[in-house]
C-alpha cells in the first residue's frame, strides 16, 4: 500500500520540525558526497582492471612471440 500524498508531507513537516532545515541540507550533502565517492571508486577499479588485462595480453603476445622466433631459430 502506497501512502498518500498528505501522509508524506506530514512525515516531511515533521522532519523540518524535529531536524531543521540546516541539518537535512547538511545530510542530504553528505549523501551526495558519499554517492560521487562510490561512483569514483568503481571508475577506479573498472581502469585498474582494465590497466591489468592489457599487462596480461601484452605479456601473453610477447611469450607467444618469443616463442615464435625461438622455434625458427631453432629449425
Amino acid at each position: 500500500m502506497m501512502p498518500g500524498w498528505t501522509q508524506l508531507l506530514l512525515v516531511a513537516v515533521l522532519l523540518v520540525l524535529l531536524f531543521g532545515r540546516g541539518k537535512i541540507s547538511d545530510l542530504m550533502g553528505d549523501v551526495a558526497k558519499g554517492i560521487k565517492s562510490f561512483k569514483k571508486g568503481m571508475a577506479d577499479d573498472e581502469d585498474e582492471i582494465a590497466a591489468k588485462a592489457a599487462k596480461t595480453i601484452n605479456m601473453e603476445a610477447n611469450t607467444t612471440d618469443e616463442h615464435a622466433k625461438s622455434t625458427k631459430s631453432d629449425s
